[in-house]
């Protein structure tokens, strides 16, 4: 079984009833992850496996913290998931910056280094679903959070102060994938649905 195979059972045992919008928001990510397959090489399965388990966080049996980026990779490490996929679902899209708001930035030490170019990826992917799981733009996607939360909520402080970073690795992505679509290496742009869900 492959790494992404195995994430989508534990994904959807963990969200598909209890939080079905978080599920499909996750699907969708997943969908983005499997479109960036051509500018990932060797790591297209390992991005897959993280997209679709990146918010099982939020799950009753993963609350610890009350951070879900974090809570998600303790949970994760706690099944013996690969380092990798922990890492990058701990740290995924704004979690340093909600964990220095929450006085948890030691917390993700407690993760595997991992590249920055998966960091990207799946920040690139987080941000192009929509909490109900359509594809959106990251800009749409980052103004979306801001107005849900709003001032005084540490997720708007912590999204407002990431959001210059965040938009420069949309950036990086969109510049690899427009490199690959002209190499003729991609047939299909991020966001296009893909067919092979489930795995």
């Amino acid at each position: 079984m492959g790494l992404s195979s195995w994430a989508y059972g534990t994904a959807e045992g963990l969200l598909a009833e209890s939080l079905p919008k978080r599920w499909a928001h996750s699907q969708q990510v997943y969908r983005e992850a499997l479109a960036l397959a051509p500018i990932l090489g060797d790591d297209a399965d390992l991005l897959a496996a993280a997209a679709i388990v990146h918010d099982v966080g939020y799950a009753d049996a993963a609350v610890s913290t009350g951070q879900h980026m974090i809570d998600g990779g303790r949970y994760l490490q706690q099944i013996d998931a690969d380092p990798r996929i922990c890492a990058l679902v701990a740290l995924h899209t704004s979690s340093p910056w909600e964990a220095a708001e929450l006085g948890l930035s030691e917390a993700l030490r407690d993760f595997l280094p991992v590249s920055d170019h998966l960091v990207d990826a799946i920040t690139y992917c987080d941000l192009s679903s929509s909490p109900s799981g359509r594809p959106v733009q990251p800009e749409d996607r980052l103004q979306e959070v801001l107005d849900r939360y709003g001032p005084g909520h540490v997720v708007f402080r912590a999204v407002s102060a990431a959001r210059p970073e965040l938009l420069r690795m949309v950036q990086r992505v969109r510049e690899k994938v427009s490199v690959a679509r002209l190499r003729g290496l991609s047939s299909e742009s991020p966001g296009a649905p893909n067919p092979s869900i489930p795995p």
